[in-house]
């Protein structure tokens, strides 16, 4: 019999989020059931603050946010509590790297998301996390390859066709974890939702880790149940089953 759940984390594209970008009525519905049941929600994302937060007021969410794959910690009061960069050189590498392996990137820095074709210092910039995607595989697999020579890496995707990177050790669980020594909560009653290598450690370390519908097959496996689709209200249909009283 696993615990009351305490939290609730989720990921937000492909997972709380529709492919417009919009949370479903039943969602939206679900999540103030939860909170009105005194139940934590917190977003968990790739994203950085800036595409979170205005998600996270629509939801009218009281306590935290964990951006760029867990580099950040935020209160909804934006008071920072944690947070991991890259350094300067290691982005400029992967900047080069990326560009001579011929795939698109974008980086996250603490204060903008610049894609490959602005022109950018990059020192001038503290770095949370590096992103890189192809619909050709093999690049793909080339790039992977590559910086899994690196042992200060953290590698991840939030697509099968992309590849996320972040310092190593950074993780959306090891951000669970400091919040559960912030609140008293313990991981296992917590409940996960995700869709992608990004969720993967949040939901094997969590109480109960749920992958989406359409989560990769990988999710699907590690995850203790599956829930419905992005397009099929999942989340709310797992927060309905696991979480609420």
């Amino acid at each position: 019999m696993t615990k009351p759940i305490k939290l609730i984390a989720l990921d937000m594209d492909g997972t709380l989020l529709n492919p417009a970008l919009e949370i479903s009525k039943r969602n939206k519905a679900a999540i103030q059931e939860a909170l009105n049941q005194g139940i934590q929600v917190v977003l968990s994302t790739g994203r950085g603050m800036d595409t979170c937060y205005p998600y996270a007021q629509d939801l009218n969410l009281q306590t935290f946010l964990i951006t760029a794959n867990g580099g950040e910690v935020w209160t909804m009061e934006k008071e920072l509590l944690q947070r991991k960069l890259l350094s300067a050189n290691i982005v400029e590498d992967l900047n080069q790297i990326t560009k001579e392996k011929g795939v698109r990137r974008w980086m996250i820095s603490t204060e903008k998301v610049f894609q490959e074709d602005e022109i950018v210092n990059i020192h001038d910039y503290q770095w949370l996390k590096f992103g890189c995607a192809s619909e050709n595989p093999e690049k793909l697999r080339e790039v992977q390859e590559r910086l899994m020579e690196w042992e200060e890496l953290e590698l991840t995707n939030s697509l099968p066709t992309n590849i996320e990177i972040n310092p190593k050790g950074v993780s959306k669980a090891n951000a669970l974890d400091f919040l559960c020594e912030r609140t008293g909560i313990s991981m296992e009653e917590i409940m996960a939702v995700g869709d992608s290598l990004n969720d993967m450690k949040m939901i094997q370390k969590v109480g109960v880790g749920v992958a989406m519908g359409n989560a990769q097959d990988v999710i699907k496996e590690a995850a203790n149940a599956v829930t419905f689709s992005n397009i099929e209200d999942g989340v709310g249909k797992a927060i309905e089953k696991f979480a609420l009283k």
